[in-house]
């Protein structure tokens, strides 16, 4: 069979694809073909003949370019570069950490002018200046746990660095964040004592330790930037209130003047801000004006201090529905688009929900340990995202089944960590919409 495009690039994408199962109505798979007569074992008229065809049928022939199975040689190198280079090859998990490298990769490759302009399309983007401008936009999503361990200097390398376009997180993603900028969270044990640790004021997450002070700190800041971000509601509403009036009596059918309301986004851009801690993944997220999608921002201590300041001062209004018009435009308003997924959850679901509203993203690489036979979203594979349309059925998506904090540092050391300058130079002058020329 002929390989396509895709195929030719990725030969081991192309593996059950062209290797072609017969359906048949019986039990018997093997074709009923004759043994070769100078073979020592099937020539021995003692075998039963059935049981020599079955067990030395002939092969099929695999596919021209199928690359053979073989590990790093450490006798040649002991090179990180050298030993994930190897990880196509090794087998299992090993294998698809390397296709989730090469995905990464043309991910970050991708330009408009690699799609050939056509007559029908919009002649705004025909020519090659404006089509080499144009990349791809980059979904990145994490659950909290990934920010409560040292994943966070990961995560907070690529967007100082401005190597992803578009963040979902979950609660914790948030207060963690903020939290580590006043205390530090400690190394435990996966068997300290759930008992012992309560009565200490100790909270465990897996084999990390977070004191109960540490909460305690984080949410005494919290509450006085409720109180200013309440206030600002307040007084754009009284503005708002005025020019609406005059909007109203002036019989202008116009649209009316718009109404000011915070939003997860708007909150935690500001949380980023008020932080000013050069640590910290939301400082350098709103710093660099990275969009933060969080529409669980009250599953937890953040949700905790609206929940007491609404006891102390009622009226305070967080608009979710903006936010879901804001991410999904950006998905909309992409030509290509890309998402890495650390976990699952809501994160993965919010993140590929968004991609759904434009058929669908290019690029996909889940990190997660979930497991589909229990019908979650959490373990839902790549294909099934793409029989919703979260995935385009043009791509090749790729899921590492690992544990995040493992594999993701190696697959940021061969992507984004090999050409940090190189990529603020090649993409200072692109956008991810040609709107935005």
């Amino acid at each position: 069979p002929t390989m396509t495009t895709e195929q030719e690039k990725n030969p081991i994408a192309s593996i059950g694809v062209t290797l072609e199962d017969k359906n048949v109505d019986n039990h018997t798979i093997l074709e009923s073909k004759p043994l070769e007569e100078d073979s020592k074992v099937s020539a021995n008229p003692h075998i039963p003949s059935v049981s020599a065809s079955a067990v030395l049928g002939e092969s099929a022939s695999m596919p021209e370019g199928t690359p053979k199975c073989r590990g790093h040689d450490f006798e040649a190198s002991r090179l990180l570069d050298d030993i994930m280079a190897s990880m196509c090859t090794t087998g299992f998990q090993a294998t698809n950490l390397g296709l989730a490298i090469e995905q990464i990769q043309r991910l970050r490759k991708w330009r408009l002018d690699s799609v050939p302009w056509k007559e029908g399309d919009d002649p705004e983007l025909q020519p090659p200046d404006v089509r080499r401008r144009i990349r791809a936009r980059i979904f990145f999503a994490y659950t909290s746990n990934q920010i409560s361990s040292g994943q966070r200097e990961v995560i907070r390398f690529l967007v100082k660095n401005k190597m992803v376009d578009v963040i979902v997180t979950t609660a914790g993603g948030i207060e963690e964040d903020l939290i580590k900028c006043f205390q530090p969270t400690y190394m435990g044990d996966f068997k300290l004592s759930g008992r012992e640790l309560r009565k200490k004021g100790i909270n465990r997450i897996g084999n990390l330790l977070v004191p109960n002070k540490n909460y305690c700190q984080f949410e005494d800041w919290v509450a006085p930037i409720l109180d200013k971000m309440h206030d600002e509601q307040d007084e754009q509403w009284i503005e708002w209130a005025a020019e609406f009036i005059k909007y109203k009596a002036s019989g202008d059918d116009s649209t009316p003047p718009k109404k000011f309301l915070w939003t997860p986004s708007k909150v935690i851009q500001r949380l980023g801000l008020e932080i000013d801690n050069q640590e910290s993944v939301l400082y350098w997220a709103a710093k660099n004006q990275i969009p933060v999608f969080c529409p669980a921002l009250t599953d937890g201590s953040v949700g905790d201090m609206m929940y007491f300041h609404s006891y102390k001062r009622p009226g305070f209004v967080l608009d979710t529905a903006e936010d879901i018009r804001a991410i999904n435009d950006l998905a909309v308003q992409s030509h290509a688009t890309g998402q890495i997924i650390l976990g699952g959850g809501l994160v993965k679901h919010h993140t590929c929900n968004a991609n759904l509203m434009r058929n669908g993203a290019d690029y996909s690489v889940y990190i997660n340990t979930g497991q589909e036979f229990d019908g979650s979203d959490s373990g839902a594979s790549p294909d099934e995202a793409v029989s919703w349309g979260k995935i385009r059925i043009t791509a090749n998506p790729v899921k590492v089944c690992a544990e995040a904090t493992i594999v993701f540092p190696l697959i940021v050391s061969q992507t984004f960590a090999k050409d940090v300058d190189q990529w603020k130079e090649d993409t200072k002058d692109c956008v991810c919409w040609s709107g935005d020329l």
